[in-house]
């Protein structure tokens, strides 16, 4: 600052106008930053797993209502225990043995009855267990020759593996996440002896894939032809190092499916779903969901946990207005109310809670609007308040923002579709990066017909083998209304 003291009255106040405009931009840029670090999956769409990254703000604790209680399980609940086989598959006799006092052989005492009996469950001992096909020539007195056949299930080459090992190997890979290799190992030493290759673990997600590819046919149709879907998107890296796919998903309260593409309308439209969906999208409001070329969409309905996160961004913004705190309690209040009326078989909320949180949720929107200006500006290029894109949308579709409130069909939340795409990034974790998309999409056709399965109340063991032997579990298909 050596210096100052030769400058001119006007070199000074042009230097002061300067700093205090570098100091305006530094501010400026120290605000963007705070807010980026301040992004957690308590105010955004970030995953629970990123708010342990270095420098990164943890969400603001859950408050919990105090209810007197203790913790753990409360007296009189209902209790849980083992169950009880009443046919079980060995018994194992446990008899006195020794002498009397009397001084006679136990072994020789009369047989009174039972003292109490004892039930362990337990797994057999697995080891692999070989069965020889024999296929047998016989010839007739006529003397024509006839060779017999094997089963379906039985391959032509001289030495196979037979499905029960073929199911395990694509449940460990697709449901449980094991890499090839861990799951080529895990199988020879829960066998006992040397297991599969590699080519062969890996070989049967396209075979698999290809078991399952009727039914993944059938469950598209269903989700298509469903009063509500929930329809969400996740990065996914996939292909060669550097590339980024997207794994769309369609999900209903009984059917999944998984698309691998991009987040652009044409790899939407390759999905199958929305181009002749004629339900209701639930979703995270992203713009393709909007878009006028799915025209036989009957409505939107905007995923209100996004919205409450946002709010909860707002909160956090503006620490000293009351309109986002309002909203978000509106919001609960309505989402407790569909979950009552839902669980009293209604078909709406009912009027008298509706209502009043409707109008507060309206109230909260327009006072946020007085108090959180629009920048001008050209509308997709110009960066606005915290929170204003926000209360606009709530303004402009409140339709489908609240749209749940009046049919109990609807989720107010896309919850469903969240959870289905999770084993995902799970999978994204465990593999790094999925090198085919070939093979990531013969993945993604196994998980949807599992989760679908699973949805049903089936076992998935058992239906991965009864895709394997050629019979695959299929989706009963409702009656036309």
């Amino acid at each position: 600052m050596s210096g100052l003291e030769e400058l001119s009255r006007e070199e000074l106040i042009a230097l002061v106008l300067q700093l205090r405009e570098s100091n305006v931009a530094l501010e400026e840029r120290v605000r963007r930053l705070e807010r980026q670090v301040s992004r957690n999956s308590g105010n955004s769409s970030m995953p629970p797993s990123s708010d342990d990254l270095p420098g990164r703000m943890r969400p603001a604790p859950k408050r919990v209502k105090e209810s007197g209680r203790a913790r753990g399980k409360q007296q009189g609940a209902e209790g849980n225990s083992m169950s009880w086989v009443s046919i079980p598959d060995e018994w194992v006799a446990h008899r006195p043995q020794g002498r009397c006092g009397c001084g006679r052989d136990l072994a020789e005492a009369h047989d009174v009855g039972i003292a109490r009996s004892h039930q362990v469950h337990d797994l057999p001992e697995v080891r692999i267990q070989v069965s020889q096909h024999d296929v047998y020539r016989v010839r007739c007195r006529c003397g024509v020759e006839h060779v017999g056949s094997l089963p379906a299930q039985v391959p032509a080459a001289p030495s196979s593996y037979g499905p029960n090992l073929q199911t395990l190997a694509v449940y460990l890979l697709v449901y449980q996440h094991v890499p090839v290799a861990r799951c080529v190992q895990l199988i020879a030493d829960l066998c006992g002896g040397a297991g599969p290759s590699d080519e062969f673990v890996h070989g049967m997600l396209a075979r698999c894939a290809r078991a399952v590819a009727e039914v993944v046919t059938v469950i598209k149709t269903l989700i298509t032809a469903a009063h509500v879907a929930g329809f969400d998107e996740t990065t996914l890296r996939c292909g060669p190092a550097g590339a980024k796919k997207y794994v769309l998903s369609a999900s209903t309260e009984k059917a999944t499916v998984y698309h691998l593409g991009g987040r652009d309308l044409d790899s939407f439209a390759e999905a199958g779903i929305l181009p002749q969906f004629a339900g209701v999208a639930v979703h995270d409001c992203y713009g393709n969901y909007f878009h006028r070329r799915w025209e036989n969409l009957a409505g939107h309905q905007a995923c209100n946990s996004h919205l409450l996160r946002d709010f909860a961004d707002a909160d956090e913004a503006y620490p000293d207005q009351h309109w986002p705190a309002q909203a978000q309690r509106a919001l609960r209040g309505l989402i407790r109310a569909w979950h009552t009326a839902r669980a009293h078989g209604m078909a709406e909320i009912i009027e008298s809670v509706r209502d009043p949180l409707i109008l507060e949720f309206r109230c909260a929107i327009r006072v946020g609007l007085a108090q959180v200006p629009r920048v001008p500006g050209p509308r997709h290029s110009t960066a606005q308040h915290p929170g204003r894109e926000l209360l606009e949308f709530c303004r402009d579709r409140e339709d489908d923002v609240l749209r749940f409130c009046f049919d109990t069909r609807i989720w107010p939340t896309n919850n469903i579709s969240e959870r289905d795409l999770r084993p995902t990034k799970t999978q994204q974790k465990i593999s790094g990066r999925l090198t085919s998309e070939t093979v990531t999409q013969d993945r993604l056709d196994i998980r949807s017909y599992i989760d679908t399965a699973r949805k049903h109340g089936a076992d998935v063991i058992t239906a991965l083998r009864l895709a394997i032997i050629g019979n695959p579990w299929k989706p009963a298909i409702p009656a036309p209304a």
